[in-house]
């Protein structure tokens, strides 16, 4: 019970009212006390005016008035003069003196406190004002047991209203709670676990409907995580799916290739000039689909291999992935440029650099082709003391904003219509495999511009010597 929300609210809300009435109580007692003492005064008073009157009067009646007004005696001040209009004997001396003519809060409440904690009878003056004018100033002296008694009475029954009124407080709080703010909790914690036990049903997906403010945001981001995190789950199946049917696909072409590229072995021989001139590259085209098919199929068993780093001659790679474009591109009016010095060297696995230049370089061709104008694309490669930067500029449509916003994540948006966004991400992951980086510099209608980074020095050291250590 104690353990549970409504419990624990329960128990704070008995406190925080018992601190409450407490607060009430101690001013309460005090002018219970102020009115018990200003009563004495008034009857006190009363008392005197019979002898006003009356002269002579009997000591019993003199007794009697006094016990009535509940003093030992009155002394009234009318005319400058004091006067001592009803007298007893006092049992004992006069302990404390209260003035009860213009006390402030704090002292009737200091006094207050003081007399409940002094359970001993003593003998007190008390000085007030006589009511309806009827003198300058009245003095008795009277005993504090009766006083405590009625004070102590008056408390008690203070903080058994008190009680009363905590308990049907709490009670009303903890139903109002458990209606308003557990319940819902329960229902949210419900849809939680069973959520968590099938997250790829649709069907126990959250769907808000709490009235509390508070709680309703909670259920609306909740259920925002939860769609999220199905179609998360949802698109990864979809990707483990692909990647067999991918892994299935590429053992069979990786087959037909290697008997194409038997054939390509023997059209080297021939002695066509053009076929002598195109034969290299297309053994070297065959030969990479070779790799990549192998390269896919290792990552359909476990992951993308790492990077196998030597000295590549950037050049010489940036004129294959162009003259490939070049050649795909057909009659479409489209340039291709390169700036890269010519004894470049960078340290990188040739092979992925070709994936990444050839994706990069096809996504630009075929976003420029999309709008049935002419563009341009061009490398351009540069080294400083830190990295090597390849820079891929093209003159298309720029990218949309659905594949700005889900830049390098597969499936999320790719650059044109119908893309997938396989190429960027695929183009990112091996450049974070060569430990450097590839980013979007710019977009917009005048073009778009992706750079590659790879690191040099020690990070690209520290990369090899963990290579060839596995």
């Amino acid at each position: 019970m104690l353990n549970s929300l409504s419990g624990r609210f329960l128990v704070l809300t008995v406190i925080f009212v018992m601190i409450a009435e407490v607060l009430i109580f101690v001013p309460s007692v005090a002018r219970y006390r102020e009115d018990y003492l200003l009563s004495r005064l008034e009857r006190a008073q009363l008392a005197s005016l019979t002898l006003l009157a009356d002269d002579m009067i009997t000591p019993e009646l003199e007794y009697e008035l006094l016990k009535n007004a509940g003093v030992f005696n009155v002394v009234l001040r009318r005319d400058e003069a004091r006067q001592l209009v009803l007298s007893s004997p006092i049992p004992a001396p006069i302990h404390a003196t209260y003035d009860m003519r213009d006390p402030t809060a704090w002292v009737l409440i200091r006094d207050a406190m003081a007399r409940l904690w002094d359970p001993e009878d003593r003998i007190v003056r008390v000085i007030g004002e006589p009511v309806q004018q009827g003198g300058l100033l009245i003095e008795v002296t009277l005993e504090t047991a009766p006083l405590r008694a009625a004070m102590v009475e008056y408390g008690w029954r203070i903080l058994a209203l008190s009680a009363v009124i905590s308990i049907v407080t709490a009670g009303l709080l903890f139903f109002s709670v458990r209606v308003l703010l557990v319940k819902p909790i329960k229902a949210v914690v419900r849809n939680m676990q069973t959520y968590a036990a099938a997250p790829e049903d649709a069907r126990s997906l959250l769907h808000p409907s709490a009235s509390v403010r508070e709680l309703r945001e909670a259920e609306d981001a909740l259920a925002t995580l939860q769609t999220q995190l199905t179609g998360a789950l949802k698109q990864k199946e979809r990707l483990a799916q692909l990647g067999q049917a991918v892994s299935k696909i590429s053992h069979d072409l990786r087959n037909i290739l290697t008997s194409a590229q038997l054939f390509t072995d023997r059209i080297e021989g021939s002695e066509d000039p053009v076929v002598q001139r195109m034969a290299p590259k297309l053994v070297g085209s065959i030969t990479r689909a070779v790799n990549l098919c192998e390269t896919t199929l290792a990552f359909g068993r476990a992951e993308e291999p790492a990077p196998r780093l030597a000295r590549v001659g950037l050049a010489g790679l940036v004129g294959d992935v162009l003259d490939a474009e070049r050649l795909a591109a057909g009659d479409h009016d489209l340039s291709f440029a390169e700036d890269v010095p010519k004894g470049l060297q960078v340290r990188a696995d040739p092979e992925q650099l070709y994936r990444v230049l050839s994706n990069l370089v096809r996504n630009a061709r075929q976003a420029i082709e999309a709008t049935g104008q002419g563009g341009e694309i061009a490398i351009a490669a540069t080294e400083d003391d830190a990295a090597w930067w390849i820079t891929i500029t093209d003159t298309g449509p720029g990218l949309p904003k659905r594949a700005v916003d889900h830049l390098f994540q597969p499936f999320q948006g790719g650059a044109r219509r119908g893309g997938s966004g396989l190429g960027l991400a695929i183009a990112a992951d091996l450049v974070r495999g060569h430990g450097g980086m590839l980013e979007l510099r710019r977009t917009g209608p005048e073009g778009t511009q992706f750079a590659i980074c790879l690191p040099r020095g020690e990070a690209i050291d520290l990369l090899e010597t963990d290579i060839a250590a596995s």
